[in-house]
């Protein structure tokens, strides 16, 4: 792919790498290429700006957009690695299919992002539990109002220097349980990428805050009984030594990180069952004492202790709000492939020449 670069006159100035936050700080450049007449064109690097929209805008009034979230890592020999780019690619032309948005090829895609961090190299922080989080997304940009696919859209990909997605990091959070609204129901948007699923989402996080928890632990949305993910992230139960985690059946998300997590599992014995997780059994476990741990999982925060939980008029306390045995190993096991301090056994890690 033939991409132009438009030089910067005066580049940015860095922000504090120490007191980085998430999703704060944007790089000097972002990636933008145009379709239209079937066909994308005009790949180019330019400087970070305001993107230029008609008001009539399809994606302003229809929502037709999909993103995505990855993450460049620098390793102490100063190497920039990526974490499974071509899942995330993957999982963006599903997402846009479902949208009836046109796709972009896995390589493209790809090669998209490396271009961008090789010009952005020296953003990428290199304090281990930072990375520059990379925002690829595509919206319609067809000026109209009449409901149908646009025909024309825009990819961008712009990028963050980013520290960990909770300012407490490893520190066990808590969980609100949202029984009155639902996320995603199977045949929806639940297993995709899209704006409108965080949207609607973020009624039951104002509850959350509210009441003092820091995220929600959302039900399926048909029987409001079976537990199926955070907020922002897939959700694991360790119940008397097995991991359970909600299917994949259509109604959340395929994170890139949780199936890596069941990788690592499997090759430590660690039974893991996929299966629909009731909510009051759940409960159940905690007070009996057999839900030992919980976290959560996803590319922003890599992965999330949770602390307590909060369903209706029940409270439980997670291991005493400390972080488990098995949390601790797939934080460590993960993180250690992501920041190139361990061998990478599963082929995970693109390194950016």
């Amino acid at each position: 792919m033939e991409i132009r670069f438009e030089k910067r006159a005066v580049l940015k100035e860095k922000p504090d790498f120490e007191h980085l936050g998430f999703g704060k700080y944007f790089t000097d450049y972002m990636f933008v290429m145009n379709y239209d007449d079937h066909h994308w064109h005009d790949a180019r690097i330019i400087p970070y700006a305001p993107i230029h929209m008609d008001p009539a805008s399809m994606v302003l009034h229809y929502a037709q957009e999909t993103f995505e979230g990855l993450k460049a890592y620098k390793t102490s020999q100063g190497e920039i690695l990526l974490f499974r780019p071509e899942m995330n690619a993957r999982r963006m032309m599903n997402s846009n299919q479902r949208l009836c948005m046109p796709l972009i090829p896995e390589k493209d895609f790809v090669e998209a992002i490396e271009a961008l961090v090789r010009i952005e190299k020296d953003w990428i922080p290199s304090k281990k539990g930072t990375s520059l989080y990379i925002r690829p997304f595509m919206f319609a940009s067809e000026a109209g109002v009449g409901v149908h696919a646009s025909e024309s859209y825009q990819f961008v990909i712009i990028a963050s220097p980013s520290a960990s997605y909770y300012k407490n990091g490893l520190e066990p959070v808590k969980i609100y349980v949202e029984d009155e609204y639902v996320r995603a129901v199977i045949g929806g948007t639940g297993n995709v990428k899209c704006g409108g699923n965080y949207a609607s989402s973020i009624i039951a996080q104002s509850k959350a805050k509210k009441l003092g928890y820091d995220q929600v632990l959302w039900l399926d949305g048909i029987e409001r009984k079976y537990v199926e993910e955070v907020g922002t992230m897939n959700v694991m139960f360790v119940i008397d030594g097995s991991v359970y985690t909600a299917p994949l059946t259509g109604s959340i998300l395929p994170g890139v990180t949780r199936d890596s997590i069941l990788h690592i599992l499997k090759d430590q014995h660690i039974e893991v069952k996929e299966e629909k997780l009731d909510i009051d059994f759940l409960m159940e476990a905690a007070q009996e004492g057999r839900l030992s741990e919980a976290f959560g999982c996803g590319t922003a925060a890599l992965i999330t202790p949770i602390g307590e939980l909060l369903y209706k008029d029940q409270n439980v306390i997670i291991n005493d709000h400390k972080i488990g045995q098995i949390t601790h190993l797939l934080y460590d096991t993960l993180s250690s492939i992501q920041w190139g301090e361990a061998e990478d056994i599963y082929g995970w890690t693109r390194r950016v020449k």
